[in-house]
């Protein structure tokens, strides 16, 4: 099975999982959001996955220059919780992630990517003020912090739309419009596309989740990536989980985004969900 026939399989399961979580699906009114995810909201939390997971390549032998720690930091300040109308907000985040070679001998960070970023939240409704999911505008920037030929960065406005479909399904669909990116690395967009999409499912609420990643580059060969995820929490009270991670495809750290790498981690992490609580 080539990778194309592997994406079509892997949404006609996406899509199959979204109709049938639909069924189930229990309306939240506007009140409901209001009360407890706006004024409830703190100021200070976690935006994206705070995780440590080690790894090795499946692609390549493992070696001591190969296998890695990977470790993500990321955090959202709110700044305005009633300052626009409709429950609206507008929130500041910082996101650090780190590529660590800690199995080499002098144990040098191969990559750091920083990505602060400014966004807009609002929450979405229907006619009958049933809540239909977040909708998230951001302006971010991402950059190694590097110069001269080992400099990557680039700039994007981006649109995302959360939905929860049923009881244990979410569904994030992100599209971005990058800008100022084309002096350090102009053919970026061919690996990273203009999109993502990441479905996250509870097999076990709060116990055992899967967690997937699609994103497709604009090349006409295949240059996106798949990030995979199965998360168990053994604590009784606690977004902590292990987890075990496959990254397979291009651009997961900004220095080397048009190397293929497939690689497999394991560890721990700090889950972030919007709308699965």
């Amino acid at each position: 099975m080539n990778k194309q026939n592997f994406i079509n399989l892997l949404l006609l399961f996406i899509t199959n999982v979204i109709l049938i979580n639909s069924l189930s699906s229990q309306a939240i009114t506007r009140e409901n959001i209001k009360d407890s995810l706006i004024n409830k909201m703190p100021s200070f939390s976690i935006y994206k996955d705070n995780y440590i997971i080690t790894g090795i390549p499946t692609n390549n032998s493992p070696t001591n220059n190969n296998a890695d720690i990977k470790y993500q930091v990321s955090f959202k300040q709110l700044l305005f919780r009633k300052a626009f109308q409709h429950n609206s907000y507008l929130f500041l985040t910082y996101s650090q992630k780190a590529f660590w070679d800690v199995y080499r001998e002098s144990k040098p960070f191969d990559e750091i990517n920083f990505n602060p970023s400014l966004g807009f939240g609002k929450p979405i409704f229907n006619k009958d003020n049933h809540f239909k999911g977040y909708l998230i505008f951001m302006i971010e920037h991402e950059s190694n912090g590097r110069d001269s030929i080992y400099s990557r960065s680039w700039n994007n406005i981006s649109l995302n739309y959360i939905t929860k479909i049923g009881h244990k399904t979410e569904v994030n669909l992100k599209g971005w419009v990058p800008f100022l990116y084309k002096e350090d690395n102009p053919d970026l967009i061919e690996y990273i596309g203009i999109g993502e999409l990441k479905v996250t499912h509870q097999f076990i609420p709060k116990k055992l989740i899967f967690d997937i990643t699609v994103r497709k580059g604009l090349s006409k060969d295949w240059k996106g990536a798949i990030q995979a995820q199965i998360l168990y929490n053994p604590f009784k009270k606690s977004n902590q989980y292990l987890v075990l991670e496959w990254f397979n495809g291009y651009a997961e750290s900004l220095i080397n985004y048009s190397d293929h790498v497939s690689m497999i981690r394991l560890g721990i992490i700090v889950k972030s969900n919007y709308l699965l609580k």
